[in-house]
């Protein structure tokens, strides 16, 4: 071993076994799964617009996912007695809507680090998808006001007051156009700049 340029501990040129299994570089870049792609992609990249992002991003991903999970509990409380079926059915469907909020929260994150990771830093590229997370955020703001029902709604008042009785006035099937227009800008933008 000590002639072959190997380290004593079996990996090349004395990396840890954790850096060997991620692939990484002497000089710090690596990243293992969702959480460790999220400080990468804010240390990689160089647009504060995206940087402000990834920390609005990840904070409010953690709000949402903890919100969705205590509601997943009480969903599972109230309808402990209750056969399956359709009660089985709303409890899936109640997790596979907070992973469709999650993800798009995280999206911009995971793409910005997949791309540095990749060698393809752009600054233009990170600030869009972070003017798109901001996006998505907003959108999930006009979805929510959008489908609260007419007997919960209470009058606005302030500047956003025409904003928000216009939002009022909006069907609640229409509430989810916005975010799904926005996740799928998203993707398409990671996709057309994708190396």
């Amino acid at each position: 071993m000590a002639g072959d340029g190997s380290a004593a501990d079996g990996t090349a040129d004395g990396a840890s076994g954790a850096d060997a299994d991620y692939g990484a570089t002497d000089d710090g870049d690596a990243y293992g799964g969702v959480l460790g792609a999220m400080p990468y992609a804010v240390r990689a990249s160089d647009s504060w617009l995206f940087r402000a992002y990834a920390v609005v991003g990840a904070l409010l991903a953690l709000v949402v996912a903890l919100l969705f999970s205590l509601g997943v509990v009480v969903l599972l409380g109230e309808t402990s007695g209750v056969a399956g079926g359709s009660f089985t059915f709303s409890r899936a469907f109640f997790v596979f809507v907070g992973f469709l909020v999650v993800v798009p929260l995280v999206a911009p994150l995971l793409f910005v680090a997949r791309r540095h990771r990749r060698g393809g830093g752009d600054a233009r590229y990170d600030a869009t998808l972070g003017a798109l997370g901001f996006g998505f955020v907003a959108s999930l703001y006009v979805a929510l006001v959008t489908s609260v029902p007419a007997e919960l709604q209470q009058p606005a008042d302030g500047p956003l007051a025409p904003v928000v009785d216009a939002l009022y006035a909006i069907p609640a099937p229409a509430g989810l156009v916005p975010p799904t227009a926005v996740a799928l800008v998203m993707w398409l933008v990671a996709r057309r700049w994708r190396q």
